[in-house]
């Protein structure tokens, strides 16, 4: 026993205290902040090589950005990425960065389904299904249980079973190849269930938007409750935006 009180000692705390209000230390991208300014707005649009900038007021849309930061690089006076990494949203439109506006990405408490607050705020166990990723945000989805960011510690946990799970968590394009497997995983989850959408391939296909081997038929058969955009998902991000989901 003593030699363990000594081990903790001599670590201290490894995990992070508060999730909502720590800094992410490095280089991160977080939240974009558009100005003003005037530029050349089409040489801005066609920056972007996911198509995720709009004109007319500037826009940036978080489901179809990689955060590769190109625009910031060529205009920097324009744009500027923060280290807000609380991105996740509950519909589409609240993915959407305008020029001119610096607000947080939140999700819509009037929007959330009632039996989510109600049945899953003290527990959620979610199945991870990796449609065609390419394991990065698969890896960043891991880490959130580690000892750093320890979202167990808030109920929030993987299970290895969809008929242990309350919901899906979808990482990837979805390819034709994966399509069904994901179809089968959801229909093995117990209603009421959730869907999250974890990084920009999942939202939007990302760079494979258009390609022929996707079947994305899954999202026009079901709304996902929550998105969370990233490339990948950064933990602070996925834990942040599943408490907001959650009413935590």
């Amino acid at each position: 026993m003593l030699d363990n009180i000594k081990i903790l000692f001599h670590q201290g705390k490894q995990y992070i205290p508060n999730v909502k209000t720590v800094e992410v230390p490095g280089i991160f991208r977080g939240r974009p902040i558009i100005s003003t300014q005037k530029v050349d707005e089409v040489a801005l649009v066609s920056v972007c090589p996911l198509a995720a900038i709009a004109s007319n007021p500037v826009r940036i849309n978080l489901g179809k950005c990689n955060f590769c930061g190109e625009c910031a690089f060529c205009f920097p006076d324009k744009i500027k990425f923060t280290k807000d990494f609380k991105l996740a949203s509950n519909t589409p439109e609240g993915l959407i960065v305008t020029e001119g506006e610096d607000k947080p990405i939140q999700v819509d408490s009037n929007l959330v389904r009632k039996e989510i607050r109600s049945l899953f705020k003290g527990s959620l166990k979610l199945r991870q299904v990796s449609a065609a990723g390419d394991n990065s945000c698969e890896l960043e989805l891991n880490a959130s249980g580690n000892v750093q960011f320890d979202v167990v510690r808030f109920g929030v946990d993987f299970v290895a079973s969809p008929r242990h799970a309350d919901g899906v968590v979808i990482t990837g394009p979805i390819s034709k190849n994966m399509a069904t497997a994901l179809q089968i995983t959801y229909d093995a989850i117990p209603e009421p269930k959730i869907i999250i959408l974890a990084g920009v391939d999942a939202i939007s296909g990302g760079i494979f938007a258009d390609s022929p081997a996707l079947d994305r038929s899954f999202l026009e058969k079901y709304k996902p409750d929550l998105y969370i955009p990233g490339n990948p998902v950064h933990p602070l991000s996925f834990v942040n935006g599943v408490l907001s989901l959650l009413g935590r």
